[in-house]
This record gives structure tokens, sequence and C-alpha cells, in this order.
């Protein structure tokens, strides 16, 4: 006969659940789960933030004092979580280990329990988190199976040839419970009415008979059952609260029909062998497998929200004021820290408490000291030229070590020092033609792609580099800065800058580039001047690469939430930016909280870097192979599009540099 095991997610910090509907979400869900444990006898988990722990127990003790009770009968066991709900792979490594080590300071404290496994918030995953959980001291991690294979290439795979132990990168390596998208989301309707019990059962058993693995019946939400968030307006209507009462009838018909349910740490001991190799569970395809369908990915903690965007750079600010002072001055801010980077003020918040987070991150940016971003006084500006007509002595850049040319019926604007080479295009918003450095033997290793280089219509177009494209989805209407332009060049503290200001419908685009005489590096800033973000996508300073610069196979570094970098080899097409649905504009992308990617093969590496906490951008990677070579392109997102987007809020300012890569082991 199958074994089972069952998961309930218990989270009072709920995106959509107001703060005085916790003590009715208590009462309608979570008692009837401890009395489903009571009446059953089957060993549930129960996963839960510690800040949750301790609302609970602040709302109604009682309840905490009943959990105690059933742990230390082994009716129910405590799953790990953290302190609160947080999207790892977007959150610097320092931020998750508190956020960790803070849960396991709380259940032992309040409980007296230190939980063994641990289920990834939102199923989240990348490579360099393996560390984190395994270094707060865990002994495995739950993560959805159906994305992990998504991540791997396959269609399907039943739940007994997963693998069975995730690779950290970094020497480190955890056993791995699987849970199920499509398991749970059946238990669920069927809780809701929407299927009969007989059709569960039916798949179920079906699914049972295919492997040997435990059956993860259930890993997700308890708030849904006998209660309605208020996320959907599609969600199912609430009759008459039976919902609990269903799933008791359908796990007392399933332990009568023989299914064994186990608690999740019995099933890591029993159900592991020691001799498998851990496998990496994530690709450039697929870099952060989250759970659910692909409608449900990354972007939706990064970018979309009420102004994930602001609220993320906010939080990098306080992070970067508080990383490198002495603990005993901060300690009390890291927490105040990890709450305001929980994952439900970035969804479908309600307005009461977006203004609540808001009100939070003032607070913590003066208690933490961040400073004030004061108007820059700029050091004193000398223009030298505006591009058209070449009638200037330029005797003044060729002093500070600049070449200036213009070429092909001025469309090209040609700017050499002795570190870099930079084409850029005059009738394009100045977008990047080509970009070389003499580290890399001054081969142009990004730049752009002209209309017809590659055979596929597909493909038939320009591929530009640093140029921006708005796409209003509500308008239908698409705005870009590839116009003809005349920039202004100037000389500051021995950079030469090259701006352009291209005026749209809905605002100025401000772009800038910065270069110095003796080093290798482009600074490209850009930005919105008096913006609101729109009803819309907002893709800025896309870089294209050459496919001729590179002989070997590329690869991508990105430090996801870990100490170390996870790295991917580009061997598959890769399509971060294609719509997940008509209403999600993007299917994923990378989480990079410390601002840096290293793209390139073993002979020429490209370094991105930007400052996460002037603008926490989100990246995705196109890459695809096209005759005669190959298209890939790094994407940075200040907007996209899901179901929780709201339009408003300013947009910052977004300044990356690029350089070369030394070819060295990455960190």
């Amino acid at each position: 006969m199958p074994s089972a095991f069952i998961i309930f997610h218990l989270n009072l910090a709920y995106s959509s659940i107001a703060a005085n509907r916790r003590t009715a979400v208590i009462n309608h869900c979570y008692w009837p789960l401890l009395r489903l444990a009571e009446e059953l006898a089957i060993p549930l988990g129960i996963e839960m933030t510690s800040w949750t722990l301790q609302e609970i127990q602040r709302l109604d003790p009682s309840w905490v004092t009943c959990l105690k009770k059933q742990l230390k009968a082994k009716k129910c066991e405590l799953i790990g979580s953290g302190y609160c709900q947080i999207i790892g792979p977007l959150v610097p490594y320092e931020v998750n280990y508190c956020n960790q080590r803070y849960g396991i300071e709380d259940y032992h404290n309040i409980l007296a329990i230190t939980p063994k496994i641990a289920l990834l918030n939102e199923m989240a995953y990348s490579s360099g988190m393996v560390g984190v959980y395994k270094e707060a001291g865990y002994h495995g991690i739950i993560m959805d199976r159906d994305n992990v294979c998504l991540a791997l290439g396959r269609d399907s795979s039943d739940l007994e040839s997963m693998p069975l132990f995730a690779n950290g990168l970094d020497g480190n390596s955890l056993p791995v419970l699987w849970s199920d998208s499509i398991l749970f989301q059946k238990f669920q309707r069927y809780a809701h009415g929407d299927i009969s019990l007989s059709q569960y059962l039916d798949y179920f058993w079906r699914r049972a008979e295919a492997s040997c693995a435990a059956v993860p019946i259930y890993c997700n939400d308890a708030e849904i059952f006998d209660y309605r968030p208020g996320r959907f307006t599609t969600e199912p209507v609430l009759k008459a609260r039976l919902e609990w009462q269903r799933i008791h009838v359908l796990l007392n018909q399933l332990r009568d029909s023989g299914v064994r349910f186990k608690r999740p740490t019995d099933l890591l001991q029993t159900q592991f062998s020691d001799d498998q190799e851990p496998v990496i569970l994530n690709s450039a395809h697929y870099p952060v497998p989250v759970k659910k369908q692909l409608k449900y990915n990354i972007s939706r903690w990064a970018i979309t929200g009420h102004n994930d965007l602001w609220l993320n750079t906010q939080c990098h600010k306080i992070y970067q004021a508080i990383v490198n002072r002495p603990l005993p001055q901060t300690r009390h801010l890291w927490r105040r820290l990890c709450y305001c980077w929980s994952s439900d003020f970035r969804t479908h918040i309600t307005d009461d408490r977006w203004r609540q987070v808001c009100a939070e991150i003032a607070v913590l940016r003066e208690d933490a000291c961040v400073a004030v971003a004061t108007p820059q006084v700029q050091a004193p500006v000398n223009p030298l030229i505006m591009v058209s007509g070449l009638g200037v002595d330029d005797a003044g850049v060729k002093a500070a070590g600049f070449r200036l040319e213009v070429g092909e019926e001025e469309r090209l604007l040609l700017i050499t020092t002795e570190k870099v080479k930079m084409t850029l295009n005059l009738r394009r918003g100045i977008a990047i033609e080509s970009l070389a450095y003499s580290a890399h033997g001054f081969v142009p290793v990004l730049g752009t792609l002209q209309h017809g280089y590659f055979k596929s219509i597909e493909h038939g177009a320009d591929f530009y580099s640093g140029a921006v494209v708005v796409d209003l989805i509500g308008a239908h209407r698409r705005i870009t800065d590839l116009e003809a332009v005349n920039p202004a060049l100037f000389l500051r503290d021995n950079e030469l800058i090259i701006r352009s200001r291209i005026p749209t419908d809905l605002g100025d685009i401000v772009k800038e580039f910065r270069l110095s005489h003796d080093a290798e590096r482009l600074t490209v800033s850009i930005d919105f001047p008096g913006w609101e973000r729109p009803l819309g996508t907002i893709r800025a300073g896309t870089i294209t690469l050459l496919p001729e610069a590179f002989t070997g196979s590329l690869s991508i570094a990105a430090k996801m939430g870990g100490k170390k970098s996870d790295v991917f080899a580009l061997n598959d097409n890769c399509r971060h930016d294609r719509p997940a649905s008509s209403l999600v504009s993007c299917t994923t992308g990378l989480g990079l909280p410390h601002g840096e990617l290293v793209v390139g093969d073993d002979t020429k590496k490209l370094s991105i870097t930007w400052d996460a906490a002037q603008c926490a951008v989100f990246a995705m990677l196109y890459h695809q192979k096209v005759t005669p070579s190959m298209l890939t392109r790094v994407i940075f997102s200040l907007c996209e599009i899901d179901e929780t987007f709201r339009p408003g809020g300013r947009l910052p300012r977004f300044e990356y540099s690029l350089s070369p890569w030394a070819c060295k082991e990455i960190s």
C-alpha cells in the first residue's frame, strides 16, 4: 500500500487578509486543522513562519498550547519556514541566513522544538539556497516537483525517479522531499467541491500506483478552506463551512483504504540513500523554479504588485546601510528588514497593509541611518559638441584621452580610448552599435545585430543594445527611444559623457553613457524624469551579445540568495521574457540581489553590475540558436504585468556598468 504525507502552510501575513481578520482565520482554518490531526491520528505537517507563530500566540495562545501538545504526541510535525516568508533568490545571503536563524530561535523559544526539515518559501529555489538552509541547521528541504521537471527539461517524471539530493554548488547538499503542484491543486478542488470524492480518488490512485515514492497529497495554504482570502474575484464562493469536513472524509477514506501517512522527517530518514549524487535542480532555462503554473513566477515578487521595484530598492538601501556594521549595533534592525522583505507585501496586499509597510520602511530607513538622497552637486561640466556637423575643435577631447569620429553619413559616432572602442547609432537613440575592450583584443562583444543578420523571418529585425522599449498593454502601443538624436557631449572629472533626451507621450527618456579614458568600463544611465509606472512593461538597456566574439560555449553566473553564484551553461534555448499568458508578461527571470551578472565563454566574459539600492531591476535572459549563430540578450525590466500589478509610483533611474571579467573561478 502507498505511503503519503500532507503539509499545511500557515501564514497570517497572507497578502490579501486584513490584520483585523486574523482571528477569523485562526478560528475557521487553524483550529479545524488541529482537530483534524487529533481526530484522525494522521501525522500532519504544519509549516509556518515564526512571525505567524508569534502572531497566533498573541491572538490565541490556547492554539499554541494545543499545538505543543500535539507536537509532543507526534500527531503533527513542525516544518520550518523562517522568521518571515521571503523569496530567497531575490534577497542577499545575509538576509536569508538571518531569516532562517531567527525562525529557528523562535520555534525553540515558543514550542521548545527545532524543525529538521524546511519548506522553501513559495517553492522559490536556487542552488545557492541549499547552503543557506544547511547552514541554518536543516537536514532536508521540501520543493515542488513539477517546476523542477521544467528546469531539468523533463516533460514529466514520476516521484520515484526524481533526484534525492539537491546540489548546493558549494560542497553542500540536502535531501529533497518532493511536493506536487497538480496533486495539491486536485486536493483544493475536491475540498472546494469542484470535483467529487470519486474523481479525486481516481486521480490519487493512478498517481500512487505509478510510483513507490510517498505521495505528497497536499503542500499548500490552510487559509483557503472554510475561508476566502480575497485574492481573486474568481475564488470559489464559500457557501457553507464544510470544506474541513470534506477533507476529514477524504483523509479518513484514504487511511481506511490502506494509505500509510508518514511524517515528512520520517520519510527523509527512510527513503533516501547517501550514495546518490546530488543534482543541480535549476537551469538557465528556468533559473528560479517556483510552485504552480508558469503564470506564477518570480517576477511577481520582483517587479509587479503595488510597486515591488520601489519596495525592493528600499530594502536594499537598508541592507547596505547595516550589512557592514557591527552586529550589536544592528541586531534589532535585521528582524525588521526581514519583515519588510516578506513576499506578502509584494502581491495581493491590501491598501491598508501597503500603507503600513511603507510607513515601516520610512521608520526603518531612519533607524538604520540610511543616507537621504540629496541633489548631487556636479563638478563643472565643459560642453564640447552637439555632434551634428562636427564643426568643433576637439582638441580638449584629445587632450583628455578620447578620440571622436563621425562616420557613415553622420549615422555613427565612434569613440576610442586606450582601453575601449565604442560606436553609437545617432539615428537610433545612441543605441550601442559595438563595444570592444583591450582585454578582449578589441573584438566587439556586444552591440547591434542588424536586420537581415538572421535568416529566419521570426528574427527579421534589428537587435539593439542599450535601447528602451515600453509596451503599453492596455493601449496596444509601443514607445521606444530609437529616434534620431543629436547628443550632447561633456567632459567631467576625466570622464566623457554622451547624453541624449528623447521626448515621449509619457515623459522624456534621458540616456547617458560615461567613459573614462583609462578604465575598461562603460556606465549606462537611463532616467525617466516625472514618469509613473504605466500599465505595461518597461525593458531598459537590453544588452545584445555579438556572436562572432565568442568561440566557445556561453555560460552565465548569477548569485541568487546564497554565498556563491549559480553557474549555468547556455546549452538550450531560454526565453524568460516570453509571456506566460495574456495577463502575465514574462515566464521567469534571474534573482540578482547583489547586482551582478557575468556572461561569456572561457576566453571572453562580460561583467554587468548595478546598484540594487538605486534600482532593484529585474533581469531576464534570451538565448536562442538561430542560423547562422545565436541570439543572446540580457533584458532589464523596470515594470512587468501580472494579476497583482497596480500602476502608479515613480520610476527610479537605472544605471549599470559593463566591464570585461577576468577569467577566473566565479565565487
